[in-house]
């Protein structure tokens, strides 16, 4: 069951004319399945809530997403905030509408202009807004390049919720980022470095023999303590090329467009990738080159690290600093 995990920064409204709503946190998730090539396809809308007011959901679903969408209702910081977002996440396929609130005029030539500058020159660029059809239409033409549905490479799946279930007892859930998890399966909880057995998954209310990238997932895991689990942690398999824990790493920051700050020794930062959002603290700084010591463990993988979000929340109007050209354990 192929599925497309779409960054969706809009209304509700345009959401809702795609895809069903299906669950509401810190972010609202929309669903559309549809039986295409012999098979289900699901397009999963992720809506990040309360931007530019909180900043964590966005960077969410751009660790999650391989698509985006953003609908431009008016040209402002938060607009422009968005757009480098999704390029220093390296978000290369995505669809910028124009539809503008009452009463405001929206240049398109600017937009055009902005996407260039965030590195997003291929996205398609629509002056008006489209029909919900043939808008959905477009967004489902990424599925194969994406490559939601892979299976290859070591597990890493991130936790953002968990819970007990009577019945069924302890429950991790969150999207495999890379790699699949079958039932049965002996696995790993970092940073707890605790071992589980998976009894049962379920993908969209189903139950399934196995979850792979793009999936998200509810495992229902024999033989572990609650505590090992918590929002970050990692479930990944034993002795595979697990990610590599930093306590304190050496990075090169790539500098976000518009980004006029410095990052500056004794700054405060935060990394976001596959779900973490861990703070650290700036101890030295060379140029672009800095050295941060983590609060908490940042998990990177060995193979195949997505791209790795700096920002600095007091850095209003523009929060991305930019993102990691290379990260090495200190």
């Amino acid at each position: 069951m192929p599925v497309l995990n779409v960054a969706f920064c809009g209304s509700a409204d345009l959401a809702r004319s795609l895809a069903k709503s299906n669950d509401v946190r810190d972010i609202e998730s929309y669903v559309f399945k549809e039986k295409r090539n012999g098979e289900t396809s699901v397009l999963s809308l992720l809506r990040p809530l309360r931007h530019p007011e909180r900043l964590r959901p966005l960077l969410s679903v751009l660790n999650v997403a391989k698509v985006g969408v953003v609908e431009v209702r008016a040209v402002d910081a938060a607009m422009g905030e968005v757009l480098v977002a999704f390029g220093a996440a390296r978000i290369s396929r995505g669809i910028v509408i124009i539809n503008p609130d009452a009463g405001v005029w929206v240049d398109p030539d600017q937009v055009r202009m902005i996407l260039k500058q965030a590195g997003l020159e291929s996205w398609a660029l629509h002056e008006t807004l489209p029909d919900a059809h043939d808008l959905r239409e477009e967004i489902f033409s990424h599925i194969e390049a994406a490559g939601e549905a892979g299976t290859e490479g070591a597990l890493v799946l991130p936790v953002d919720q968990h819970f007990n279930v009577k019945g069924v007892g302890l429950v991790a859930i969150g999207y495999v980022q890379d790699g699949a998890v079958k039932k049965h399966d002996e696995v790993l909880i970092l940073p707890a470095n605790e071992r589980a057995i998976v009894r049962s998954l379920q993908v969209m209310d189903d139950d399934v023999e196995a979850a792979v990238s793009g999936d998200r997932v509810g495992l229902a895991l024999r033989n572990l303590r609650e505590e090992a689990l918590h929002r970050g942690c990692i479930i990944v398999h034993p002795n595979s090329d697990a990610p590599i824990r930093h306590d304190k790493s050496n990075l090169v920051l790539e500098r976000a467009p518009f980004q006029k700050r410095q990052v500056a020794l004794e700054d405060v930062i935060h990394a976001a990738v596959d779900l973490q959002f861990v703070v650290g603290r700036v101890t030295a700084v060379e140029g672009d080159s800095i050295t941060v010591e983590w609060e908490s463990p940042l998990w990177i993988r060995s193979i195949g690290s997505p791209s790795i979000l700096i920002t600095q929340l007091d850095a209003m109007p523009m929060r991305i600093m930019g993102c990691v050209e290379r990260i090495e354990v200190a």
